[in-house]
């Protein structure tokens, strides 16, 4: 969640704020005609540490994504890509041209990506120590730099300005735009949405700064802070700290497909790591219990349509398909379910009543798809009322109350703190799915 600001914190960040530049960073030029091929050669553009590189990752076989990622571990986790809906062929290229362009084609020449240049004049092509590439005139001025067009992550020395934004990749091996949002908006307001998939809308805010009329740009300096700064410089929010150093451990801020944005760091040595493990490791993440977060009129919520939302010991969200459904894709769990069963017949003669049973499911709830809502009622009376109505895919009970669901059921919830119980609808001897 976001942190108060201390006085020890404020003279940090602020001592942090500007000290960061593009032009800062020593070159390793590309220069024009330079051209990177996809294929197994592998072949890559590295920052002058050798600790980032620009290129093309193979993500399926004979599919590739041009990318930029942290070239010294083994996971080569991806910061930034282009393109990143669609993956290109074997023999796909990005090049440099003497005439400026920088463009991505596929093994055919055809155009399919290329950079906004804010200037005429590209001298050359550089991928920098920070994790940023960017495209330089011969007087450093920067015409185009990665930075400035972030995909789902922000790095150290990188800033999210007014309008800016992350969107999370659809799953952890599908790179391409996912179901969530976070952006600093033109009002300064810093807020985190559901998207209108596949749409490239808005849909339902469910986590925000309340900074409007104030916030103007996100920072991620180099001590491992993460805030929300005025225009005047001062610190609105503190979105995440951290103790450990750039220089000995890699760090990034993520907004990951399951909609929270985390705030990772890895060792850059096992003489760094001490007690940790040399891999990623979260230090802060926002919003808290994001499945208590998303309650929306339209879409799934926090996990597919027909599943629930728990939150693990791990803090990460669990995606998981009530008894007698399935998931859509059991490679995504956040697909949603479907019944493994027939449904129940609305025949008024052949109303199979007697073919279906009801579950309890404790601390559950499905919020916003009911359809009828009966008060003072028991619970044997709710009960009946879901198996008598082929309609009824499930009930909530709490307190004399009865909330007929119908499908797809949205807005899954299992929590301690939700009153009450859900009652879902299945056929009998039908086999358990989890």
């Amino acid at each position: 969640m976001a942190l108060a600001v201390s006085s020890k914190i404020y003279f940090v960040l602020l001592s942090f704020l500007f000290s960061f530049s593009a032009t800062a960073q020593p070159y390793t030029n590309v220069t024009s005609g330079s051209l990177i091929t996809a294929n197994n050669a592998n072949s890559t553009w590295e920052s002058p540490s050798g600790e980032f590189a620009f290129g093309f990752q193979q993500i399926v076989p004979g599919a590739y994504l041009l990318a930029i990622w942290f070239n010294k571990i083994p996971e080569r986790t991806i910061v930034w890509s282009a393109n990143r809906d669609n993956l290109v062929g074997e023999g796909s290229k990005i090049q440099l041209f003497e005439d400026e362009r920088f463009e991505l084609s596929d093994p055919k020449g055809q155009q399919i990506w290329a950079a906004t240049l804010s200037g005429v004049g590209v001298a050359y092509g550089a991928m920098l120590d920070t994790g940023n590439f960017v495209l330089v005139k011969n007087n450093s001025v920067v015409l185009w730099q990665s930075f400035d067009e972030p995909t789902d992550t922000l790095l150290p020395t990188q800033t999210l300005n007014q309008d800016g934004r992350l969107v999370s990749s659809f799953s952890k091996t599908n790179y391409s735009r996912g179901r969530f949002l976070f952006t600093l908006q033109s009002d300064g307001n810093l807020v985190s949405y559901t998207r209108n998939f596949p749409m490239d809308e808005m849909n339902f805010a469910y986590w925000a700064t309340q900074t409007t009329g104030s916030g103007f740009k996100v920072v991620f300096n180099q001590a491992g802070y993460i805030f929300l700064v005025a225009k005047n410089g001062s610190v609105l929010n503190v979105l995440s700290s951290n103790a450990d150093s750039t220089s000995q451990f890699y760090q990034r801020a993520i907004l990951e497909y399951d909609g929270v944005l985390r705030h990772y760091v890895y060792p850059k040595s096992a003489n760094s790591a001490g007690a940790r493990v040399m891999a990623w490791s979260t230090m802060n993440f926002i919003p808290s219990n994001i499945c208590m977060r998303i309650v929306e009129r339209t879409g799934s919520g926090a996990c597919g349509f027909n599943s629930f939302c728990s939150m693990g010991t791990d803090q990460i969200p669990k995606c998981e398909c009530p008894i007698g459904y399935s998931f859509i894709d059991p490679n995504d769990r956040m697909s949603g379910c479907y019944p493994n069963f027939a449904p129940q017949n609305c025949d008024e003669e052949a109303r199979e009543t007697e073919l279906f049973s009801i579950t309890d499911m404790p601390n559950t709830d499905w919020p916003l798809s009911d359809y009828a809502h009966f008060q003072q009622v028991t619970e044997d009376w709710c009960r009946q009322v879901c198996l008598n109505d082929c309609f009824c895919a499930a009930v909530i009970y709490r307190d004399g109350n009865c909330w007929k669901k119908k499908y797809p059921l949205s807005n899954g919830i299992v929590d301690s703190s939700v009153e009450g119980k859900a009652m879902i609808k299945i056929r009998n001897n039908n086999g358990t799915t989890y």
